[in-house]
């Protein structure tokens, strides 16, 4: 049942990781949920509070009213390309014509104070994108990402199109100034979003929102930032992901072309126009990118016993360490070193970080 699915998802303690892996081991929400007090007793904690029903019926009320939908992970329109991400979401909210998820899809990032110059630039090579049908992805916010939308929906209808997502609720516009073009978006091209209908935007949800941007597409190209940007930080989630990373050159001496600039003498790939975009994606076939087989997705033949779950605690601390490292050091099986990290975080005992590595937590 969706109601069930969205309930695990929304309840305390369960990320994207977790999500999958328990729906890998029991096969539905309803049996994740009903498992959940035991795996955190064996976790050597309570089980998380999971989310009231009632706030989850007014939810998917509300997605209904504003004319959105949701789009679960095991649902066949799910992007393939998002889906091999290790913390894919588990669900999505949409408004509009979800057939552009299926077009191939190139993000687009950079700086909010961006230039005149860069803001130009982006709007002009958004729009030769999507002449050529490919789907321009960005989040939607003042400059760059503003700019690429625009020159994207300027390419017509029958183009690639634009695809916005956005770290708030679907029914909030940020920032307010682009509440015309959010709903423009809606209506003539795609939204997402992955929070709640009335969630304000706060600083936590601008990265779950910038590696569905990074997931989305074949490979992310930065017209400017700043070396310590959001836009980097998306860049960086692309190249984890295996995915293209190109950048627009910029003059030395602006600060705002510094990012790109450290980007290309690092490896991305020089954008002077969008040919030099479609000359890096248009061999790539979408088909082709599929998740590795992994014994970590997989259910363990036995649960882990209780000195498996002493050497695995043991060689956990509060400084983050690789998943691979505790699998190499336990000299455990994959999945039972997983159980058992499954367990820890539904006990309230493990944080989980970025590049797959875990810690305790306090």
């Amino acid at each position: 049942m969706s109601a069930d699915r969205l309930r695990l998802i929304r309840s305390a303690n369960i990320g994207p990781v977790t999500y999958a892996q328990l729906i890998a081991r029991f096969g539905t929400a309803t049996a994740a949920i009903e498992a959940i007090p035991m795996l955190a007793a064996r976790g050597g904690g309570r089980a998380p509070a999971l989310a009231d029903p009632r706030l989850i019926a007014r939810e998917m009320a509300a997605v209904d009213r504003l004319g959105a939908a949701y789009l679960f992970s095991d649902d066949p329109d799910y992007p393939p390309l998002l889906a091999v991400l290790d913390n894919a979401p588990p669900a999505l909210i949409l408004r509009g014509n979800r057939a552009l998820l299926r077009r191939t899809g190139m993000a687009m990032v950079g700086a909010r104070n961006a230039s005149a110059a860069a803001c130009r630039f982006a709007r002009q090579l958004a729009h030769d994108l999507a002449a050529e049908g490919i789907a321009v992805i960005s989040g939607l916010a003042r400059g760059i990402d503003t700019a690429a939308h625009i020159g994207a929906l300027g390419a017509g209808a029958s183009a690639g199109g634009t695809i916005a997502v956005i770290a708030s609720g679907i029914d909030i516009a940020f920032p307010p100034e682009n509440a015309a073009l959010q709903e423009r978006i809606a209506e003539a091209a795609l939204l997402i979003a992955e929070q709640p209908p009335g969630t304000e935007p706060r600083a936590r949800h601008f990265p779950y929102r910038n590696r569905i941007i990074a997931g989305l597409g074949l490979g992310t190209v930065v017209v400017e930032a700043a070396p310590k940007s959001g836009s980097l930080i998306t860049a960086r989630l692309a190249a984890e992901a295996g995915r293209e990373v190109m950048a627009v050159p910029g003059s030395p001496l602006d600060p705002r072309a510094q990012g790109c600039n450290l980007l290309i003498r690092e490896g991305a790939t020089l954008v002077q126009n969008a040919a030099d975009i479609l000359e890096q994606i248009r061999p790539i076939d979408a088909r082709m990118m599929r998740s590795p087989d992994s014994p970590f997705g997989a259910a363990p033949p036995d649960d882990a016993s209780d000195s498996d779950r002493r050497r695995v605690t043991l060689l956990l601390g509060p400084v983050p360490v690789a998943v691979d490292e505790l699998v190499r050091q336990s000299e455990l099986p994959p999945a039972i070193v997983q159980t058992i990290l499954l367990e820890l975080e539904l006990a309230g005992r493990l944080e989980r970080h970025a590049g797959a590595r875990v810690s305790l937590t306090g």
